[in-house]
């Protein structure tokens, strides 16, 4: 079983960033974090996300907008941003209240903008394989972590269990492109599937992103799959200080040893999202500089 280190491989692409930065004349890219409220993950997401645009050379514009801010104030401030010429990249940080729904806030960034890569033009560039599109972070990860660990897609079975619009499709998407790095056969599983263990063990990739703790067992892992954990999950625990430990959506322990490779829990898939959240920013720059 080889370890997958998601922080190793996104090391390695922030370093290519900062090198393909430094090169840049004039300004360097830019990228608002816009975040609503203080829901401790995404406090904690907004500012590895800061340290690493400012590691790199890009500048970040963190905004933070009163919680009771309105879906219609929100709408406005994002039209700022978008219109603002010193911005490339916009990223609202989920989860909003719930008195603001989240898809359209996404719809309202610009598609030129998104670099989350959640507006419904992006997404449908990803079907049509249009590469001026932004993939979102996480899936875009999950490709760049497979195709650096070794792992062609190619005539391969993948299986992606669950079916988000952050995760599960556009997975799949991805992995079904006629490119390299992917042509793969895709089985998308979710809730309602049934005798999903059946299914599942006829993966050769596995991509887990169902946001459920440790709900892979082994005896839904084919021995020698690959498994790719996108859950990030805390459970309750005692003996820990902080009174809880992070988990995947894999039982990484009866798992692990069936697998020729998979991401641990944290330190897999997690960091990855970043990494392309400054290439998507860095992309973003460049297409609008081509414009200007």
């Amino acid at each position: 079983m080889e370890l997958i280190d998601g922080n190793h491989i996104a090391g390695a692409i922030i370093a290519e960033l900062k090198a393909e930065i430094a090169t840049l004349p004039g300004r360097k890219p830019c990228i608002a974090l816009v975040r609503v409220g203080e829901d401790p993950a995404s406090v904690s997401y907004v500012k590895k996300k800061e340290k690493t645009a400012v590691e790199i050379g890009v500048t970040s514009r963190v905004i933070l907008p009163p919680i009771g801010i309105t879906q219609s104030e929100l709408f406005a401030l994002i039209d700022d941003l978008n219109a603002d010429p010193a911005v490339d990249g916009i990223l609202v940080q989920s989860p909003l209240p719930k008195t603001i729904e989240e898809v359209a806030v996404f719809r309202r960034v610009a598609p030129h903008k998104d670099v989350d890569g959640f507006n419904t033009i992006n997404l449908g560039k990803i079907a049509q394989e249009d590469e001026t599109g932004f993939v979102a972070c996480t899936p875009a990860g999950i490709i760049e972590l497979l195709a650096r660990s070794g792992v062609d897609l190619k005539g391969r079975h993948v299986v992606v269990l669950g079916r988000s619009l952050i995760v599960g499709k556009p997975v799949a998407l991805l992995a079904l492109q006629k490119k390299a790095g992917a042509n793969a056969t895709v089985t998308i599983c979710h809730s309602a599937t049934t005798n999903l263990p059946a299914i599942t063990r006829q993966a050769d990739v596995l991509i887990a992103a169902i946001g459920r703790a440790e709900f892979v067992t082994a005896d839904m892992v084919k021995p020698g799959a690959v498994v790719i954990d996108v859950g990030i999950n805390r459970v309750a625990d005692p003996t820990r200080k902080n009174g809880y430990r992070l988990t995947g959506d894999v039982q990484f322990a009866t798992v692990a040893p069936l697998c020729a490779k998979i991401t641990p829990v944290p330190g897999g898939v997690g960091p990855m999202t970043v990494a392309m959240l400054m290439r998507n920013t860095v992309k973003a720059f460049r297409l609008g500089a081509a414009s200007r």
